[in-house]
């Protein structure tokens, strides 16, 4: 697994942060799942105040803060430099969304926003699509980290284009990659994982299942053995059947 700005985390993980049903479910769900990483939005955590913010401490896990809800690239920028004051890290997630049905990251805010985000120091972690042009232009910005989207954010429909995150994989093999957004099952975790990909990030698909405790524990167990998957070598697909018992020394009637 890629190192996230020099830093190697422990699970493949991410988890967001919201709509969990209790502060205390959130937290045991954290624990289940043994994610390595918590996303958050300044504007959810400045309604919830300090009570929320000391619960993210008590994880014990990598905050990752957001741009969540802004539309344009100043309105991103400004957010960032006020999640660093509040969370003390130089990690953002950036989002700069473009489609208000789809929440389809605009391009060209979103990579006006990460170059000026990286030249003053932040470690950016874009929300985009699986565009390889747009992704070039990030990395040329400054970007080490891409998060393409597996499918429409809250929408659980999967990976909707796995060529594109397999093409996305092989034009930048130095790059860390996150599938961000979209997936619903744990077997599409470890579809993303089995890609070559080095984490996973979701969070309505834990907040809103019936049991979010287990359904956080099936996504981190998902995610960690496409991991072990990839990094296993797995066979290539055949066209035709190959029989797994050998046929040497079997009697043969005649």
């Amino acid at each position: 697994m890629r190192a996230f700005y020099g830093i190697e985390l422990a699970s493949p993980l991410m988890l967001g942060t919201a709509q969990y049903p209790s502060p205390a479910i959130l937290a045991e769900a954290f624990r289940h799942s043994g994610a390595s990483v918590a996303t958050v939005s300044l504007r959810r955590e400045a309604g919830a105040g300090q009570d929320f913010w000391a619960l993210i401490r008590d994880l014990g896990v990598r905050v990752l803060p957001n741009t969540a809800g802004c539309h344009t690239a100043k309105e991103a920028v400004t957010t960032a430099h006020m999640a660093r004051e509040l969370f003390d890290t130089r990690w953002i997630k950036l989002e700069v969304i473009g489609h208000s049905d789809t929440l389809q990251p605009d391009p060209f805010g979103l990579v006006e926003a990460a170059r000026i985000l990286c030249d003053d120091g932040f470690e950016v972690f874009p929300y985009t699509t699986e565009d390889l042009v747009l992704a070039d232009r990030l990395v040329e910005a400054g970007c080490r980290v891409l998060m393409p989207w597996g499918a429409p954010i809250g929408s659980g429909l999967g990976l909707n284009n796995p060529y594109g995150l397999r093409s996305l994989r092989a034009h930048f093999p130095d790059v860390a990659l996150v599938v961000d957004a979209g997936l619903g099952l744990p077997s599409q975790a470890a579809e993303a994982m089995q890609l070559g990909y080095d984490a996973v990030l979701l969070n309505t698909a834990v907040a809103r299942a019936g049991d979010p405790v287990a359904m956080a524990r099936a996504f981190g167990l998902a995610a960690e053995a496409g991991r072990l998957a990839h990094a296993a070598d797995p066979m290539e697909p055949r066209d035709m059947a190959a029989p797994s018992t050998p046929v040497i020394g079997k009697a043969w009637l005649t």
